[in-house]
């Protein structure tokens, strides 16, 4: 969809995408069957899509650079928001009224952004209109990616799980030999490769969600299961990570005008590294206080990557490549979350089997964290070296 935007029109994209998301969380609050549910999250999935895909690059296209940061720092803070506000309020309406009301009321905030974008946001963007669509380069990276995530998540479900993972693997690897031929590719693997910052900026992004995504979903089960507390007050606890995120991002955007993005990205992912070691040392006895420290630097180290890092890879390329970045970015996030929930499954197959996490498993859970945090805060610290590896952030002449 990022390069679909750069040749016809990124507003327009991101319109539709706005449109076909209001429409899918719309059927998901009627739909009757959960077959029907799935498909309309797959749905909810192509709109997302379009959205992610040309939302940064529109950002990019419309502020100059000296304001750039600025503007991701408040996107980023509002992202944040709705990941800190959104199963708060989602809990109550459960709670209180029906599960469909989260989509009734998540249909008419999609709504306001469609009508919004639609009637507000004005102008269009396409740099590289009349350039051709790669579709073969389509039809070999989508199928390639789902297998290789379906293949890796569902692997107990589906015979032959772990086959069809390595068959999308080599998918991509077809598709990237074909993307490196092509004259106009969706992904110029060529432009990338020799593209210093963009390749190293996007590495890091890859590796910092591959060290930290599945922290807050072992914290879930760690404080309900080896702590005993409740899944309200869990989602409380938790809620302090995005809450710190989003009061940081602005700040830091801010400072994107006075001090290298590169340089505050690479802070941020020493936070989360120092916030993933501090995590390896909690034991089934630890205490709230000592949970709290990590979950402050993890804020920490979000609210000072994300906004920095996304500004130096959107101005490490030409304008027409505005969409394409902007989807790579959202990309190497997606495949940064797999990575880090494939970690998760095959340690917690090592240390508990098929035993379901309990009472009578909470050692066999807590070292399997220990481990995991381990393992991420290696990743961490390998991410820090690729940020570090890139140069000073320096704009591309458009």
């Amino acid at each position: 969809m990022g390069r679909f935007a750069d040749i016809h029109g990124r507003r327009k994209i991101f319109v539709a995408g706005a449109l076909v998301m209001t429409l899918a969380t719309l059927a998901l609050a009627f739909s009757p069957t959960v077959e029907l549910m799935i498909a309309c999250r797959l749905g909810q999935g192509i709109g997302a899509a379009m959205i992610t895909s040309t939302s940064l690059a529109i950002l990019t296209s419309v502020f100059p650079p000296g304001k750039r940061g600025r503007a991701m720092g408040i996107v980023s803070a509002c992202v944040y928001l709705g990941v800190s506000s959104g199963p708060l309020v989602a809990g109550f309406m459960v709670e209180y009224l029906s599960w469909r009301w989260i989509f009734y009321f998540a249909a008419l905030i999609d709504a306001l952004a469609f009508f919004y974008a639609l009637f507000v946001l004005r102008g269009e963007w396409a740099e590289a209109r009349g350039e051709r669509f790669d579709h073969f380069g389509a039809l070999l990276y989508l199928p390639a990616l789902s297998m290789l995530i379906i293949g890796v998540l569902e692997h107990r479900q589906l015979p032959g799980g772990y086959l069809i993972a390595a068959s999308g693997l080599f998918g991509l690897i077809l598709f990237l030999i074909h993307e490196s031929r092509v004259a106009q590719p969706m992904l110029p693997v060529r432009e990338i490769l020799n593209n210093k910052i963009f390749f190293f900026s996007n590495i890091a992004t890859l590796l910092n969600y591959a060290a930290s995504f599945a922290v807050a979903f072992f914290f879930s089960i760690y404080l309900q299961v080896a702590l005993g507390m409740s899944p309200k007050t869990t989602g409380l606890i938790l809620v302090v990570q995005p809450l710190i995120q989003a009061i940081c991002s602005p700040l830091v955007g801010r400072l994107t005008e006075r001090w290298p993005a590169s340089n505050l990205a690479t802070l941020g992912m020493t936070f989360c590294s120092a916030g993933i070691a501090t995590a390896s040392f909690l034991t089934a006895q630890s205490n709230l206080w000592q949970i709290f420290p990590v979950l402050v630097l993890m804020g920490l180290g979000f609210g000072f990557f994300a906004a920095p890092n996304n500004l130096v890879i959107m101005e490490s390329v030409s304008r027409r490549e505005y969409g394409m970045a902007s989807s790579v970015i959202a990309t190497m996030r997606t495949l940064g979350m797999l990575v880090s929930m494939t970690i998760t499954t095959v340690l917690l197959e090592i240390y508990l089997g098929k035993r379901q996490v309990g009472v009578d498993t909470v050692l066999e859970f807590v070292t399997s964290q220990r481990t995991a945090m381990w393992v991420f805060a290696g990743l961490s610290v390998l991410g820090i070296f690729f940020s570090m590896r890139r140069l000073a952030p320096g704009k591309k002449a458009d």
